[in-house]
């Protein structure tokens, strides 16, 4: 069954379009946004053996005229070296303002394709199409762009919206499990942000298989979280910052880890030390810490990391994108389903970290 939100920002509006089996019709969805055109299909080496052909047929179906550009999979594209290669291509098709992008993959694909359509011609349109659970229920939907710096995670990026997010749930068995679970870290912190009915449906998944059977519903849910905060704050002034929650040690630990953890294991990671050490602070009711991590470990999401208080972590920490004044505002829940913000002195953020996380270790 399709479902469709609608996005509304300031400048831009969109639909993302939940909708099993969604990529046999891309043609005929791209074709109700955009005029005939150029279309760049970006995309990386593990997706494009499964699913570039058949893109590609679907934009000639459509009428269409479509390009196709591999990336090299993983964080590591996400540099400047690949945004100069996919910019320097863009111009060898002698693409214009008229022309598209085409985004098939994971974050790292959709966070680059979206920052070189930002830049490129001052501007081109985007379409996001994410084939990992993580990029389908965060980081396609809100308009964020980044590249990743020696110093740290996407510490270069625009905010650019797309003309359309499409999901297709039924990809997601074409993943390998681990970015399956990884992905549910993500779902994991929107549900704990958001409570009630969302956190009650996290109830019911005790294993990998529960999050294929559920997909579109956690899918879902979590996207209209996002689209809700996103459509408030859509350059992250204020509400926008709430989905940080478990980001601002999460980006630090797997920064540290050196590409032993994937972006959704070290969320998962940093949701549950924030809720342990603001719980030990008591500004996190009882029991919540608990809850979070019967969750995680449902599907073998991890709770902590022989990264984790190590001087990499600390240093990665220092670069937090999120650093304004000299102080870091940390996103912690007084309950699930009640976030809130907590400014302090990044100075006082690493005394405490560093007398209280070796404890875990």
């Amino acid at each position: 069954m399709e479902q469709t939100i609608k996005v509304k920002t300031a400048h831009h509006a969109y639909a993302v379009k939940i909708i099993p089996n969604g990529l046999s019709q891309l043609g005929i969805y791209l074709s109700k946004i955009w005029s005939k055109r150029q279309i760049a299909i970006i995309t990386d080496e593990n997706v494009a053996p499964i699913y570039a052909e058949q893109v590609r047929q679907q934009l000639g179906s459509a009428g269409f005229t479509a390009q196709l550009l591999v990336l090299p999979a993983g964080e590591r594209s996400k540099s400047w070296q690949q945004l100069i290669k996919l910019i320097d291509q863009l111009a060898a098709w002698h693409f214009t303002r008229s022309d598209g992008i085409l985004a098939v993959g994971g974050g790292v694909i959709g966070d680059l394709a979206g920052l070189a359509a930002s830049i490129y011609l001052r501007g081109i349109s985007i379409v996001q199409v994410p084939t990992s659970l993580l990029a389908q229920v965060d980081s396609s939907v809100g308009g964020k762009t980044a590249i990743d710096l020696t110093a740290g995670k996407n510490l270069v990026g625009t905010f650019y919206q797309p003309d359309l997010v499409l999901i297709d749930p039924t990809v997601l068995q074409t993943l390998p499990e681990r970015l399956v679970i990884e992905g549910y870290g993500e779902v994991i912190k929107c549900a704990a942000l958001v409570g009630g009915n969302f956190w009650q449906l996290t109830s019911k998944i005790h294993s990998v298989a529960d999050i294929y059977k559920f997909s579109s519903e956690l899918i879902a849910a979590s996207v209209a979280f996002k689209v809700k905060v996103v459509t408030e704050d859509e350059t992250e002034t204020h509400q926008r910052q709430l989905l940080n929650l478990g980001h601002t040690l999460g980006h630090a630990v797997e920064r540290a880890a050196a590409g032993q953890l994937f972006h959704g294991e070290a969320v998962a990671i940093g949701l549950y030390q924030i809720c342990r050490l603001f719980e030990k602070e008591k500004l996190t009711v009882s029991s919540t810490t608990e809850q979070v991590a019967q969750r995680l470990q449902a599907v073998g999401l991890p709770l902590t990391d022989e990264a984790l208080a190590t001087p990499a972590f600390y240093a990665a920490l220092n670069h937090d994108k999120k650093i304004h004044d000299g102080r870091l505002t940390l996103i912690y829940l007084e309950k699930i389903g009640q976030p809130n913000f907590y400014p302090w002195s990044l100075k006082k953020v690493i005394i405490w970290l560093k007398r209280e996380l070796p404890s875990i270790n």
